[in-house]
């Protein structure tokens, strides 16, 4: 699978991308993986890393027809050969077996990915908290010097 590059990400552009020093961004990225704030890339732990590709590809189209395409040649398979050559005949024990366990896995992999997108939303929150901090004071320095500049008291 080919990945292009996204070239406009609402008002920011990948094109700038580059020059931060990341890489350009691909649709295998997510929307953040240039923030400032979040980690991306080899910054991450490799449990960040596994819990992000999971979450990319469990959560994803061409995931849900592959997955549906196998279970549908599975009962095709065990219905429609032979009784000779069934592997698991109706109703499909060894296939219940492997969805439960599946389901199980699944549910841990998921919370896994949610605590890493409470994670990156933490992050996010801060940063755009300290910027706001940092503005407002910024703001306060500037009202104080148009008020001296009014007064035409020196700098």
């Amino acid at each position: 699978m080919s990945e292009t590059p996204i070239t406009s990400l609402g008002s920011g552009s990948a094109e700038s991308a580059p020059e931060r020093g990341r890489g350009r961004l691909t649709k295998k990225e997510s929307h953040w993986a240039f923030h400032p704030a979040v980690r991306s890339g080899d910054d991450r732990t490799l449990g960040e890393r596994a819990a992000d590709s999971m979450r990319h590809g469990m959560g994803s189209w061409p995931f849900v027809f592959i997955f549906s395409s196998l279970m549908a040649g599975w009962i095709g398979a065990n219905s429609l050969l032979p009784a000779s050559a069934r592997w698991d005949a109706p109703p499909f024990i060894l296939l219940n077996l492997l969805l439960s366990t599946l389901a199980g896995l699944q549910g841990a992999i998921l919370l896994i990915a949610a605590k890493r997108a409470d994670r990156i939303s933490s992050e996010l929150a801060k940063y755009h908290l300290e910027v706001s901090e940092a503005t407002k004071q910024m703001l306060a320095d500037h009202k104080e010097m148009l008020y001296q500049i009014k007064l035409g008291e020196p700098k």
